[in-house]
C-alpha cells in the first residue's frame, strides 16, 4: 500500500479483492455421492424414533447448521426445501451426527408440531409389513389438505 496525499493529509489507499466465499471443511469429510447429495435422517432427539429421510446437498446441510433448523435438497423440484415452509412444521436442529462411512447424517430434531410426514402422521414410517402387505398402523393426526390449505 502506498500513501497517497488528498486533501493536505496522508493516506493509505486499500486495493479491495474480491474473496470467494469458502466452505466449511467439515463439508469436505461428508462423503457426497455422484449427484452431490447424502442421506438425512431426522429423529426425534427425546424418543430416538426415525420421522423422516430426505436428501441434502452441501448448501443444505450448512444451511442446517447455520439455521439450527433442518433444510433438505427436494430431488423433484431441484432446490433447496425448508422443513416446513408450507406446512409449519419445522425440525429444530439439536445435534447433526455423519456415520462412520461419512455418508449418511442424522439430525437430531424436536419436530415442531408434531408432524413429520406430508400424509399427516408423526412420521413417514408408518407402514409395516405384515405378512405380504405392507399395513399403515399410525394415525393421521391432520388431514393434509388442512395442513397444506
Amino acid at each position: 500500500m502506498r500513501p497517497t496525499r488528498v486533501g493536505g493529509k496522508f493516506q493509505t489507499r486499500l486495493r479491495m479483492t474480491m474473496t470467494t466465499t469458502t466452505t466449511p471443511a467439515w463439508l469436505d469429510q461428508v462423503a457426497w455421492n455422484s449427484d452431490g447429495l447424502v442421506p438425512a435422517i431426522a429423529q426425534d432427539a427425546d424418543s430416538g424414533r426415525i420421522l423422516m429421510m430426505a436428501w441434502m446437498n452441501r448448501e443444505a446441510l450448512a444451511q442446517t447448521a447455520k439455521l439450527e433448523e433442518a433444510v433438505y435438497f427436494s430431488r423433484s423440484r431441484n432446490k433447496l426445501w425448508h422443513k416446513g415452509e408450507s406446512s409449519h412444521h419445522t425440525q429444530k436442529v439439536r445435534e447433526i451426527r455423519l456415520d462412520c462411512d461419512a455418508d449418511v447424517i442424522v439430525l437430531q430434531v424436536e419436530q415442531i408440531g408434531g408432524i413429520a410426514c406430508h400424509t399427516g402422521r408423526e412420521s413417514c414410517f408408518y407402514r409395516v409389513l405384515n405378512g405380504d402387505e405392507w399395513q399403515a398402523v399410525e394415525p393421521v393426526l391432520k388431514d393434509p389438505s388442512e395442513i397444506y390449505a
